[in-house]
C-alpha cells in the first residue's frame, strides 16, 4: 500500500460558524477514521480550534473525540504534525507531550519523495499591513502572553472565545471566504514573489478558507485548503501529486 501524506486546516472547532458542532467534530473522527490505513503523516495546518489557550493546568474543554482520534492516530505511528494559525497559536506543551503531536510555530519546508513543500497556516504571509502586524506582535510576543495567563482560567478562556467568535463572524459579513483573484491575493502574491531559486513545487496553506489550485508560472503549485466548516476539503499527496480533495461529498453541495 502507498502511503500517503494529508493536510486539512480551520476546522475552527467551538466556533459559531459550525451549525452542528458535534457533528462537525463527528465528521472530522470519520476522516480521520478513512485515511488511518494508508497515511504515513497528517499535517494540520492551523485554526484547528477557534480559540486555543493552555494554562499550566487548565486547557479549554470539548474538542475530546478530535483530540482522542489524533492520539490514537499517533500511537498506531502516524507521524502528525500542528502548526499553530491565528486562533491557536496559545500551546505550550499539552499536544506534544499528551496528544503526541509535532508543533510548528512557523512555516516549514520540508521535502517528500524529492518534492518540495512550503507549508504555513498564512496568516502572516504576504499581509503587511499595520493592523494585522501589530496584532500579530502582540498575538506572539511571550511576555503578553504571560500577562493573559495571570488572568483566572473562567476569565481568560471566556473572554479569548467570546473574542474570538466575534472576530470570526465580522469576516464572514464582509464576503470572506470568496477568491479575490491572483492580484489581490495575499498568499498567492506571495507565493508569486518567492524566490525560485528555493525550487518549491508545493505551497500549501490555510488560513483563507477558500479552495484554491492554482499553478504558479514556474510550474509550482499553490493550494489553499478551503475549510471543515462549509468545504469538508483537504489535500493528499500520494507521492507524486497532491490533489484537493472533499469529505463525505454525498452530503456537501460545492460552491458555485
Amino acid at each position: 500500500m502507498v502511503k500517503k501524506i494529508y493536510f486539512v486546516s480551520d476546522a475552527h472547532f467551538g466556533s459559531l460558524l459550525a451549525k452542528d458542532a458535534h457533528e462537525q467534530e463527528r465528521k472530522m473522527v470519520r476522516w480521520l477514521d478513512s485515511i488511518r490505513d494508508d497515511a504515513d503523516e497528517l499535517f494540520l495546518l492551523g485554526d484547528l480550534f477557534d480559540f486555543w489557550f493552555e494554562y499550566k493546568t487548565v486547557v479549554p474543554k470539548g474538542f475530546v473525540r478530535f483530540l482522542g482520534k489524533l492520539a490514537e492516530l499517533s500511537d498506531a505511528g502516524v507521524k502528525i504534525h500542528f502548526f499553530t494559525g491565528n486562533h491557536d497559536i496559545w500551546t505550550f506543551g499539552y499536544l506534544e507531550q499528551e496528544i503526541g503531536l509535532t508543533v510548528h510555530r512557523k512555516p516549514e519546508i520540508i521535502e517528500r519523495n524529492g518534492k518540495r513543500f512550503f507549508l504555513a497556516h498564512g496568516d502572516r504571509l504576504g499581509d503587511h499591513s499595520m493592523s494585522v502586524r501589530v496584532i500579530q506582535a502582540i498575538f506572539h510576543n511571550r511576555f503578553c502572553q504571560r500577562l493573559f495567563e495571570l488572568l483566572p482560567p473562567r476569565l481568560g478562556l471566556g473572554f479569548g472565545l467570546a473574542w474570538s467568535r466575534s472576530n470570526r463572524l465580522k469576516p464572514a459579513r464582509r464576503g470572506y471566504a470568496k477568491f479575490l483573484g491572483e492580484d489581490k491575493e495575499t498568499l498567492v502574491r506571495f507565493a508569486k514573489g518567492y524566490p525560485e531559486s528555493d525550487n518549491i513545487d508545493f505551497f500549501m496553506f490555510g488560513h483563507r478558507h477558500i479552495v484554491l489550485d492554482l499553478m504558479l508560472k514556474n510550474s509550482s503549485h499553490i493550494y489553499i485548503l478551503g475549510d471543515w466548516i462549509t468545504h469538508f476539503s483537504y489535500a493528499v499527496f500520494d507521492g507524486v501529486t497532491v490533489s484537493l480533495e472533499y469529505f463525505e461529498t454525498e452530503t456537501y453541495t460545492k460552491p458555485v
